[in-house]
């Protein structure tokens, strides 16, 4: 099984506990804690991860963080479990997992906004109801410039894209005579 697959399953497992039992939301953050102490220490993400560190003291440096960072309980009893099982390195990807499906338990959306000169954010924010409106969800925005698209919008709203840009059009019309002759 893949490492992404098996990720979501724990990420999977993680939200359905975390829903019933406390706040979603901060197994989000014990994670993000846990992960940015990992960072910080390398040498310490080392040897949660090295095949030859016994799985027995994995486990005790673990516990040893879960009572000093004192996450959720959900998250505390996950991070134990990887630690026994000897899966801590699936951690990062759990996280991005996790968020994933937090954002759609939310109901949230991303959608990428492209323009051809910067969006001013009276106009961003009439974009972003619009866009809600159209989804049924809460959207958060994300805006870039991509000046060869001469003018209009080019929306991307997970893998659908809504190419409103003149030069589609553009490029649309030359097709279109092409055919013609």
């Amino acid at each position: 099984m893949s490492t992404r697959a098996s990720a979501a399953r724990y990420a999977r497992a993680l939200l359905d506990v975390t829903i019933k039992e406390s706040q979603p939301e901060q197994a989000e953050q014990d994670l993000t804690a846990f992960l940015d102490l990992l960072a910080r220490h390398p040498e310490l993400q080392r040897a949660l991860t090295h095949p030859t560190v016994a799985v027995a003291a994995k486990r005790a440096v673990v516990q040893q963080l879960v009572d000093r960072l004192t996450p959720s309980a959900p998250t505390g009893k996950l991070l134990l479990m990887l630690a026994d099982r000897d899966r801590l390195a699936l951690l990062p990807e759990l996280l991005d997992v996790y968020r994933e499906r937090l954002t759609e338990h939310r109901q949230i959306v991303r959608a990428e906004v492209t323009t051809a000169a910067p969006l001013p954010q009276e106009r961003a924010t009439q974009l972003q109801q619009r866009l809600a409106a159209m989804t049924g969800r809460q959207v958060t925005l994300t805006t870039k410039v991509d000046p060869s698209l001469i003018g209009g919008v080019v929306t991307r709203i997970g893998s659908t894209v809504y190419d409103g840009s003149v030069a589609t059009q553009l490029q649309n019309i030359r097709h279109r005579l092409a055919e013609r002759t």
